[in-house]
This record gives C-alpha cells, structure tokens and sequence, in this order.
C-alpha cells in the first residue's frame, strides 16, 4: 500500500514538474505582454577589479539590449513595443554551480537539477517575479582570460551568462547575453560546435545575398559575422546582429 503511494506521489510531481516546464514554455513565447527578465551580476572571480566595475553599472545599461529586441521583434510582426523588459538586481554573493567542460550526459543532467534548484533560491526584488532569470557572471580578462561556455535553460527560464568586466566589452557582452536569453525560448544553435562557424543558410543573417559572402551581419544564434567559408569574427555590438527567419518562428515571431 505505502509502496503504491510513494509511486503515485513520485507520478503526480514528475506531472506537476512537466505541466509547469509546459506553461512556462507557453506563455514565455506568446508575447501577449512583455517578457520580464532579471539581471543577477555575480563577481566570477572574487577580485576587487571585478567589484569595482560591478559597483559602477549604470541602470540604464539594459537600453541596447531592450531597443534591439524592440527592433527585431517589430520586423517579425510583434506589435508590442517593448517585448522584453530587463530588471537588475543586486550583487549574488554565491556562483552558481559550475558545469566541467567535458561534462557527459549524467553530469549535465545532475548539473541541471542543482543549477534549477540554485536558481529557485535566488532573491526576488520587489514587483512581479520575472519570467528569466539571467544569472551574469563578470570576469577579469586579466585574471581569466578564457570564460566557460555560457548556458540558457529553456526548462526552468533561467541562463548563466559568462562575460567579462571590462568597458571596450560591452557590445560583445551584450551580444552573448542576448543570444543566451533566446536560448531560454527555445531557440537553437546555429553554428557548428566543432568550429564555432556559422551554419549556411540557417546561421547566416542574409542568406540570400549575392555575391553570399561576406555577409555584413551575424545571425544572433549563428553567432559570428562569415567573413569566408572558413572564417567569421565576432560582432562588436548588436548593431551587427540580427535574428533571422529560423530564430524567430523557434521563440514565437512570426509574421501575420
């Protein structure tokens, strides 16, 4: 009899789990209202450089990232006119749980489990809760030159953003955040992990421009700019980026 009772409970919150993951999918993409994303800084690095630039973030340094998806989604017919809202909130004072580079399956799940559950605890600020939460994790390029993969999770809303703290970064930073808070839609890669080259013609911004290459602008899951068939750069700022026709119908945009 308990035994049986376990089983049921143990089915009725693996439902729970998989209608609220159904829900948040649903309306997180209906752009009925705007999207409401919270920012966490966190120093990835402990230093006091990091503090410092941390300690000087301007409230209004959300504008590109707010006017960019205002653009974008105004093109794919999203007659909201601010769709995404972001909000800061104050310095974490914990990293989130880290995910080793060659993480396998079983990892990456038990990683996932602990990082939702860690997200979960954060603070909420005052207001409505946020439907992302954007986890943004500041390094010193001089004490960390290379940052880990940055993750968004469309199950459970949430990404862990990896950049780096330093001023001349900013239009890159805030192309890697936007890039990783569509992921937490459902939009997917567009480049090719083994050489991080932009896949043609889903990665590429124009994909019909002739002559095809250069192309002048990146697909924001493709990632980078393809300069040849073998070579890309990164974009400097959103002002090079795009979302193309794949990217938008995978996070809701579509043309009437």
């Amino acid at each position: 009899m308990w035994r049986k009772l376990r089983i049921l409970l143990l089915l009725l919150i693996l439902l729970i789990v998989a209608l609220n993951t159904y829900f948040d999918r649903v309306y997180s993409t209906d752009w009925n209202i705007p999207l409401r994303v919270t920012v966490y800084p966190i120093n990835g690095d402990g230093s006091d450089n990091v503090a410092e630039f941390i300690s000087q973030l301007k409230p209004d340094r959300f504008q590109n990232l707010e006017a960019f998806f205002d653009e974008e989604a105004s093109h794919w017919g999203i007659a909201l006119e601010q769709p995404v809202q972001f909000k800061s909130a104050p310095l974490l004072e914990k990293n989130p749980p880290a995910l080793d580079r060659d993480a396998n399956m079983l990892s990456i799940l038990w990683w996932s489990l602990r990082m939702r559950y860690w997200a979960w605890q954060s603070p909420e600020l005052p207001g409505a809760a946020p439907d992302i939460k954007l986890f943004v994790v500041y390094h010193d390029p001089a004490l960390t030159p290379t940052v880990a993969h940055s993750i968004g999770m469309q199950k459970g809303l949430y990404a862990v953003v990896n950049i780096f703290a330093d001023p001349s970064m900013t239009g890159s930073n805030d192309v890697i955040t936007a890039h990783e808070l569509l992921h937490t839609l459902g939009a997917t890669d567009k480049y090719d992990p083994d050489n991080s080259q932009p896949l043609n013609p889903t990665g590429y911004a124009e994909p019909d421009k002739q002559p095809l290459l250069p192309q002048d602008y990146a697909e924001l899951m493709g990632g980078r700019i393809p300069v040849t068939s073998a070579e890309s750069t990164v974009p400097e700022s959103l002002n090079q980026v795009v979302v193309g026709p794949i990217t938008a119908a995978e996070i809701g945009w579509h043309k009437e």
